[in-house]
C-alpha cells in the first residue's frame, strides 16, 4: 500500500482536483492507496486572516471571508458533481462547516480574544472541506472511497499549531482504524496538518504538516512507499524562479533531502523525512500537474541509488534569503575557555535560532532570521563585546554527499563565485554542505554561476537521467 499527499496547489481548483482524482485511480490500479490531502491553495491563508479578524473583533470582514470559503468549495462541489442528489447532500455538509466556522468568528468576536486553540480550529475548516469534496467524488466516480477523520487517530499533545503527535497511541489508532479498511481495497481519504489532543480538542502539527502527517502514517502503517504531489517535477537542483531551466534531481538520499529542506528548499518539510528514515520506506516527490515525469525518488537503498554516484559532485543548491548577520568581536575570547558558551547562552535565553556560524580566535559571525526580535540579544551580547549587524543577506549552500571529501569542489565552488563578495563561508560538522552568505542583491548572480559551474555539462546526466526511480 502506499501514501499519497496531495498539496494545496495540487487540489487547489476543480481540475486539478480532479486530475489528483485520476492519480489516485491510476494508484488504484497499481496498489491501495491511503490519500492525504492538504486544504484547498490559499484557503488556509484566508482561514489565518478570518481568526485574526475575528480576534480584532472585524466581525464583518471576516464573516466576507467566510463566504469567500463556501463560495470556493461551492464551486469544486459544481464542478465535480453531477448527480443533484448527491450535489445537493455535499453542499449541505459543506454550508454546515462553514456554519460552525461562522459561529466560531461570532464567538471570538463576542469575547474579543483569540486564543491558540481558537486558531487551531479556524485552521482545520481547510483540510475537513477539502477531503469530504473529494471523496465524495471519488464515490461518484465508482470507487470505494472512505472519509476518515484524522483527528479520531492522530493524537497529539495541547501545544498548539506546534502540536506534536503521541506516537504509540496514534500507531495502534492506525492499525485498528486505517489498515484494515486499505485491507479491504478500500481507498482512504484523510486530512494532513490537523489533529487532537486525548480530550477532542482540535490541533495543528504546523505549517507543512500535512507531509508530516503522511510520512507518519506510512511509518506507522508501514507503507511501501509516500508519495508527496506537488506542483513541480520533484526536488530541483535550485529554486526554478531562480533559475527557470533548474532541473529535476531523479535521485537522492535521505541525509541530502533532510539537509536541503533544513537549508531553504520548499518542496519537504523538514519532519517528513524522519519517519520515512526510520523504517526506510522511500519517497517520492511527485509532480500533479504533470503525472507523467518520474519526479525525485529519496531513498538510502542501494540498489535504487546504484549507478547513481556522482563523484561528490554537488547535487543541488539551497537558498534562504531574509537573513542578517551578527558579527560578535571581543578579546577576553582569545584563550579563555566557556566564552562561546555564554554567547550561545544568551541566543538560547532570548530564543534566537542560530542558522550559520563562523569562527575566529576573537570573534563570531552567526547568521539569524531577519525577521526575528532582536533588540533584547543584542543588547546582551554587547555587554560583553562589540556587535555589528549586516541586514539583507542570505545563505546558499550547496549540497551532496560525501562533499567535504571530494577534491577540487570547493576550489570550483570559490571559483564560480569570484564575482560575488563572500560575506561568511562555514563548512565543518556536514559532509555533505558549504555554505556561503552573500548580500541579499548578489543572490542571483551567485546562484546562476554556481548551477552554470555544476549543471550546465554532461558529467551530470547520470544524477537526472538514469531511470533508477522507476516505481
Amino acid at each position: 500500500m502506499a501514501v499519497m499527499k496531495f498539496g494545496g496547489t495540487s487540489i487547489g481548483t476543480a481540475p486539478a482536483m480532479k486530475r489528483a482524482m485520476e492519480i489516485v485511480a491510476a494508484e488504484k490500479n497499481r496498489d491501495v492507496p491511503l490519500v492525504v490531502l492538504s486544504a484547498c491553495s490559499g484557503i488556509t491563508n484566508k482561514l489565518i486572516r478570518i481568526a485574526e479578524k475575528a480576534g480584532e473583533s472585524c466581525l464583518e470582514e471576516a464573516m466576507a471571508l467566510s463566504g469567500e470559503v463556501r463560495e470556493h468549495h461551492h464551486d469544486l462541489v459544481d464542478f465535480l458533481i453531477n448527480n443533484d442528489t448527491r450535489r445537493k447532500s455535499l453542499l449541505e455538509k459543506v454550508d454546515a462547516y462553514v456554519a460552525e466556522l461562522d459561529v466560531l468568528i461570532k464567538g471570538v468576536d463576542i469575547v474579543g480574544e483569540l486564543t491558540a486553540r481558537s486558531f487551531d480550529t479556524f485552521c482545520s475548516f481547510g483540510e475537513l472541506l477539502s477531503t469530504t469534496i473529494f471523496s465524495e467524488a471519488m464515490q461518484e466516480a465508482g470507487y470505494e472511497a472512505v472519509w476518515l477523520d484524522i483527528r479520531e487517530v492522530m493524537i497529539t499533545d495541547d501545544n498548539f499549531s506546534a502540536a506534536r503527535p503521541l506516537e504509540s497511541l496514534c500507531e495502534t489508532n492506525v492499525k485498528k482504524a486505517v489498515k484494515p479498511l486499505l485491507e479491504e481495497g478500500k481507498v482512504v481519504i484523510t486530512q494532513g496538518f490537523i489533529g487532537s489532543t486525548k480530550d477532542g480538542k482540535t490541533t495543528t502539527l504546523g505549517r507543512g504538516g500535512s507531509d508530516f502527517t503522511a510520512a507518519l502514517l506510512g511509518a506507522w502503517l508501514p507503507s511501501n512507499e509516500i508519495q508527496i504531489w506537488t506542483d513541480v517535477d520533484g526536488v530541483m537542483t535550485c529554486d526554478p524562479r531562480i533559475i527557470p531551466d533548474a532541473r529535476s534531481i531523479r535521485v537522492m538520499t535521505f541525509t541530502e533531502a533532510a539537509e536541503l529542506s533544513y537549508l531553504g528548499a520548499k518542496v519537504l518539510h523538514p519532519d517528513t523525512i524522519a519517519p520515512a528514515v526510520k523504517q526506510n520506506i522511500p519517497v517520492f516527490v511527485l509532480n500533479s500537474l504533470h503525472p507523467e515525469a518520474k519526479g525525485t525518488v529519496i531513498t538510502n537503498n542501494p540498489v535504487t541509488l546504484e549507478g547513481m554516484s556522482y563523484g561528490g559532485l554537488v547535487k543541488s543548491i539551497a537558498v534562504k534569503k531574509g537573513q542578517c548577520i551578527i558579527n560578535f568581536r571581543s578579546n577576553r575570547m582569545l584563550g579563555r575557555h566557556g566564552f562561546m558558551a555564554k554567547i550561545f547562552e544568551v541566543f538560547a535565553r532570548t530564543g534566537v535560532s542560530v542558522e550559520m556560524i563562523s569562527t575566529s580566535e576573537v570573534s563570531v559571525s552567526l547568521t539569524v532570521n531577519e525577521s526575528v526580535q532582536l533588540e533584547e540579544l543584542l543588547a546582551e551580547l554587547r555587554k560583553m563585546g562589540d556587535v555589528e549587524i549586516e541586514p539583507n543577506v542570505a545563505t546558499i549552500s550547496v549540497v551532496g554527499d560525501n562533499l567535504r571529501t571530494s577534491k577540487g569542489v570547493a576550489g570550483r565552488i570559490f571559483s564560480a563565485m569570484k564575482d560575488v563578495n563572500i560575506r561568511m563561508i562555514s563548512q565543518g560538522a556536514s559532509e555533505i554542505n558549504v555554505g556561503l552568505v552573500v548580500e541579499g542583491d548578489d543572490v542571483s548572480k551567485a546562484v546562476q554561476s554556481l548551477h552554470h559551474e555544476f549543471f550546465s555539462g554532461n558529467e551530470t546526466s547520470g544524477i537526472f537521467e538514469t531511470p533508477a526511480n522507476k516505481r
